[in-house]
């Protein structure tokens, strides 16, 4: 089954994808989240061409495992998006997934600018591969 991850932020979507068969998550891009939110012709054509049949959307739980604010804006989207596609939803912890495409990024030699569309798809990305990976338990 095709799966699509979304790192929902307050400005930007990190997407990534990957499948159930081969459980590897691969960086795809990042809209605007007005773009996902409007069900923009982007994002269309990303759903059209990707045929997902599960979202995995990043929650952004603290570091002592509680969720504040900013989770709950998140699974309100979430909501929205999973209603406007109509496709089941799971929720993956993301904790430090940011931080560490950030980091990586650094060390590739990006400069903060270039960073900018790139955090929220790696951030995609590296949550999607850890559901993956709970599925091979």
């Amino acid at each position: 089954m095709k799966v699509l991850a979304l790192d929902i932020g307050e400005k930007r979507i990190g997407i990534a994808c990957g499948d159930t068969d081969t459980r590897v998550a691969v960086p795809l891009t990042t809209l605007q989240a007005s773009e996902v939110l409007s069900n923009s012709a982007a994002f269309r054509e990303i759903i059209e061409e990707r045929q997902p049949g599960l979202l995995v959307i990043g929650l952004p739980i603290s570091l002592d495992g509680t969720e504040q604010q900013q989770a709950k804006r998140v699974r309100k989207i979430a909501e929205k998006i999973t209603k406007m596609l109509d496709l089941p939803l799971v929720f993956q912890d993301e904790r430090l997934s940011s931080s560490e495409a950030r980091r990586l990024l650094r060390e590739s030699g990006c400069t903060e600018r270039e960073m900018r569309g790139k955090i929220d798809m790696l951030a995609a990305t590296y949550f999607l591969q850890a559901y993956f990976d709970l599925l091979g338990l």
